[in-house]
């Protein structure tokens, strides 16, 4: 069975208020335009999750209602705040959905895209993945328990300026 992973990075944050906890901070402006285009793209391009798994961050929250996507099953979970690869991995062996939407932090999310992708995109912008970034991988397995490393394909990698120029 095709499983469908999609990696973003949380939308660019707000330094407007330097005592503000790193966790709460929210998207500023162009972060808002970047993860609604960002949100389009995927809707244009028939790629629909059913399952979030997010971190707990307000950057992260703001850049999924700013998608404007639905899923039936949405979770914001503190573990994946500022998550290593390995916990990115344990987070999604539980999930049950056909597609998944993981929405996280740089360094993990790149290092978890590189690890998951058989063979990394010849995108100049794959491994430092800024802020927005969005990988589609696809998966032949039952089910997310297997998830291991270098058995997704790239099936699309996307920055936010690509789409907002």
């Amino acid at each position: 069975m095709t499983r469908t992973l999609i990696l973003t990075r949380h939308a660019k944050s707000s330094w407007d208020h330097p005592g503000l906890p790193d966790h709460d901070r929210p998207l500023n402006k162009r972060g808002r335009a970047s993860a609604s285009a960002i949100g389009d793209w995927l809707r244009r391009k028939g790629y629909k999750p059913d399952e979030v798994l997010s971190s707990s961050s307000e950057r992260t929250r703001e850049t999924w209602l700013r998608m404007g996507l639905s899923a039936r099953n949405i979770r914001f979970l503190p573990e994946l705040y500022h998550a290593a690869p390995e916990q990115m991995r344990q987070a999604l062996s539980q999930a049950t959905g056909r597609t998944v939407l993981m929405l996280g932090h740089n360094p993990g999310i790149a290092e978890f895209a590189e690890r998951c992708a058989q063979s990394v995109p010849k995108h100049p912008r794959f491994l430092d993945y800024p802020t927005c970034a969005t990988t589609v991988l696809v998966f032949e397995m039952p089910d997310w328990s297997g998830i291991g490393s270098h058995r997704g394909q790239v099936i699309e990698f996307v920055t936010p300026r690509e789409l907002t120029k």
